[in-house]
């Protein structure tokens, strides 16, 4: 079995931390070891049977590690944290931190993630249908670069400082964007389907800022300076 389905139990009353509930790591394990994952739930730790029911399954159609999770996820930060491969599909909303740190694989989500997805993301591909939050592919408190790699689509709004620092791989925004988006870009791409809120691209030294729809871009005397500091 390389493939495992996750269904929320139920709504949790306090937030969950999936770190390390990954395809891969997984995969390695028989379904008894993967019901007692410990999981942090606000302060406790609770076994992973006891937040989602747990089923395996075999991904015949692809050779790689699959997690499948369904459910109201908008409690539940850290999804697919570190992710190195294989990949991972969610129905329903997300929270925080959705794919941050992750270095390969794919992550698709059919609904909206929270802030800080894609935070300094490396490698893979992650797919929200929905909208997202703010801080997409931003920096962890204390670091100087953001997202450094791969590919982020949104289909629906993200939130301010989109690609904060970014210095590689692509961001691709069906909808509006809020506030300071692309701020700080060293490098890489950013494409917007929308409108922007203030001040993008405040702060950029490389990269590439590209609206989809011209009527949509700011006008060129709105622009801040190349040089200009946040």
């Amino acid at each position: 079995m390389n493939g495992h389905r996750l269904t929320l139990r139920q709504r949790l009353p306090l937030r969950l931390d999936l770190r390390g509930v990954l395809p891969g790591a997984l995969s390695a394990l028989d379904l008894a070891a993967i019901e007692r994952l410990p999981v942090a739930h606000g302060r406790e730790w609770l076994p992973l049977a006891e937040c989602f029911h747990i089923e395996a399954f075999d991904t015949v159609s692809a050779a790689q590690p699959t997690l499948y999770f369904s459910g109201d996820l908008s409690r539940v930060d850290h999804l697919g944290w570190g992710l190195d491969g294989g990949e991972i599909l969610v129905d329903g909303p997300v929270g925080d931190h959705l794919g941050s740190t992750m270095r390969a694989g794919t992550i698709r989500v059919r609904g909206s993630a929270g802030d800080l997805a894609g935070v300094e993301m490396a490698g893979g591909e992650l797919h929200i249908e929905g909208d997202a939050g703010h801080f997409v592919a931003s920096t962890l408190p204390g670091s100087m670069d953001g997202m450094r790699g791969g590919l982020i689509c949104i289909h629906g709004r993200a939130g301010d400082r989109l690609g904060d620092r970014m210095r590689r791989g692509s961001i691709i925004v069906g909808g509006d964007v809020g506030d300071f988006a692309a701020s700080r870009l060293v490098a890489g791409s950013v494409l917007l389907g929308g409108g922007a809120g203030a001040h993008p691209g405040y702060g950029q030294r490389r990269g590439s800022l590209v609206w989809l729809q011209p009527d949509a871009a700011p006008a060129p005397d709105a622009a801040p300076a190349p040089d200009a500091a946040p």
